[in-house]
């Protein structure tokens, strides 16, 4: 008898954050997806002062931040959020599998 695998395997997608922030000095994402690490994803600037990092995420929802400077910034350009623990909000993306 043939052993079926009935897990798919579930397809990553490529998804871009973006910040505007000219006077930062480092700005780092930071969220649900890689742990909350603080230094893992680090963004870089380009020269009209976005911060850009693309990283690989599976489908579902994703809360994030951005810590600018040492400081936790909600992304302005996301009204979606939800309350986190420590009395402010974390952004929410929403990634279909389609």
């Amino acid at each position: 008898m043939a052993k079926v695998n009935s897990i798919e395997k579930i397809k990553r997608k490529r998804w871009t954050f973006s910040l505007e922030a000219t006077e930062a000095k480092e700005v780092f994402l930071v969220g649900d997806f890689n742990n909350w690490s603080s230094g893992k994803h680090p963004m870089q600037r380009d020269e009209n002062g976005m911060w850009n990092k693309r990283v690989m995420l599976y489908p579902g929802n994703h809360e994030y931040k951005f810590l600018v400077d040492g400081q936790w910034k909600e992304d302005p350009r996301n009204n979606r959020r939800r309350p986190n623990c420590f009395g402010s909000y974390n952004n929410i993306i929403s990634l279909s599998e389609a």
